[in-house]
């Protein structure tokens, strides 16, 4: 089977399955968590329960036959949809419908070939009004197989007005409102809270709380067959998402692309902190122009880098740094005097620049404006000339 067994919540996962046995799910659920940490796994699983066609306490029997079609996402009433790039040349509402079922149909036989493979690309990606549309036209219809479907809207936060049309978030307020007799809605979000308040209000909200560290570095060892070391330090890495922690992974002989997001949040972070504006002012035109929507998760990883500057200011190792980036932030804070209580603020400027970037402004103008906020809020006096700092 494609899809391998759910790795941890096990009490969320035993609550599901009584829940199913008792015929007491509802029929909107939102699932939120924090990203990686297995949501849409989650829904998938839920999936298979509500159409096997013999669930038991534990959920799903895992030998029926529409248990093997939904384990392969081949059962005709599981439609699991997510946000995709825009097509090009999909100038009309029919081709705009069209090319986005069409990538639909690649991206699941993508995932059926490598289920573990996790991509991560500054493409910005949205649930479009023509995918809201296509999904609640099929919702309308008879289930194919049985007397259930299930619907799967993964990363719902891109329904929101700042990332796509309202009239995509809108289009399925019905639906959730009133799902048809049998036919169960599952949406999964990181962000809740950019969720239209009508759409939260119409569901029944479950959070997936992360996983233990030694949970995702079983799962790196039995899964993907990492050694010990090297699934301790991914696991570290993690927060407590297996999704997260297989964006580590390397890739051939280069890094993995979480690791390539990680080190350019540092090498900005460098930037915004050098003695002098040029290296701000390089590293903002090294974007391209255009995609703000895709620096979502640098700014994430630029987040994090603030609050390892803070523990490092405090004397505290960073929560999973490299020998070489704990130097490197150490050498920052005693050049420049960083206290801790400067950080809080130059977070809130990240997170300022993160809504910006929904509105896609130019990044270019939006990282070199950061950069400059960062160095004003974490460089209160001059950087001491013994660690090699000038007045610049």
């Amino acid at each position: 089977m494609t899809l391998h067994k759910h790795w941890g919540h096990e009490s969320l996962l035993q609550a599901l399955a009584r829940a199913r046995a008792e015929e007491s799910l509802p029929g909107a659920l939102l699932i939120h968590g924090t990203k990686g940490v297995g949501k849409q796994h989650l829904a998938l699983w839920l999936a298979r329960a509500l159409l096997c066609e013999a669930p038991g306490m534990s959920g799903p029997c895992e030998d029926c036959h529409s248990c093997h079609l939904a384990g392969k996402l081949e059962h005709p009433d599981l439609h699991w949809y997510f946000p995709l790039p825009r097509p090009k040349k999909a100038n009309t509402p029919e081709k705009l419908a069209q090319a986005l079922e069409d990538a639909r149909g690649e991206a699941l036989a993508d995932f059926r070939a490598d289920p573990l493979r996790v991509t991560f690309d500054s493409e910005p990606r949205s649930l479009y009004l023509a995918a809201a549309r296509s999904l609640r036209k099929k919702a309308q219809r008879r289930p194919s197989m049985g007397p259930s479907q299930v619907f799967i809207i993964a990363e719902a936060e891109s329904l929101a007005p700042q990332e796509s049309s309202s009239e995509a978030a809108n289009a399925l307020l019905k639906l959730l409102e009133e799902p048809p007799l049998g036919t169960t809605l599952i949406l999964t979000s990181a962000e809740p809270g950019r969720l239209l308040p009508t759409i939260r209000s119409r569901t029944t909200q479950l959070h997936v709380p992360p996983l233990s560290l030694g949970e995702v570095t079983d799962f790196l060892a039995s899964h993907v067959g990492l050694e010990k070391e090297e699934a301790s330090r991914i696991g570290a890495l993690s927060k407590g998402a297996i999704g997260r922690a297989l964006g580590f992974l390397g890739q051939g002989e280069g890094k993995g692309p979480l690791e390539e997001i990680r080190s350019h949040a540092l090498g900005l972070l460098g930037a915004a902190l050098a003695t002098g504006p040029d290296a701000a002012i390089q590293a903002a035109m090294a974007f391209k122009p255009v995609g703000a929507r895709g620096l979502r998760d640098l700014f994430n990883f630029l987040e994090e880098a603030l609050g390892d500057l803070a523990r490092t200011a405090t004397g505290t190792p960073p929560e999973a740094g490299y020998q070489g980036e704990n130097g490197f932030l150490r050498e920052i804070v005693e050049r420049w005097g960083i206290r801790p209580a400067w950080v809080p603020s130059a977070m809130e400027k990240v997170d300022e620049a993160r809504v910006m970037a929904a509105g896609n402004v130019n990044p270019q103008l939006l990282v070199f404006g950061l950069l400059h906020d960062l160095r004003k809020e974490l460089t209160r006096r001059e950087p001491s000339r013994k660690n090699g700092g000038s007045n610049e």
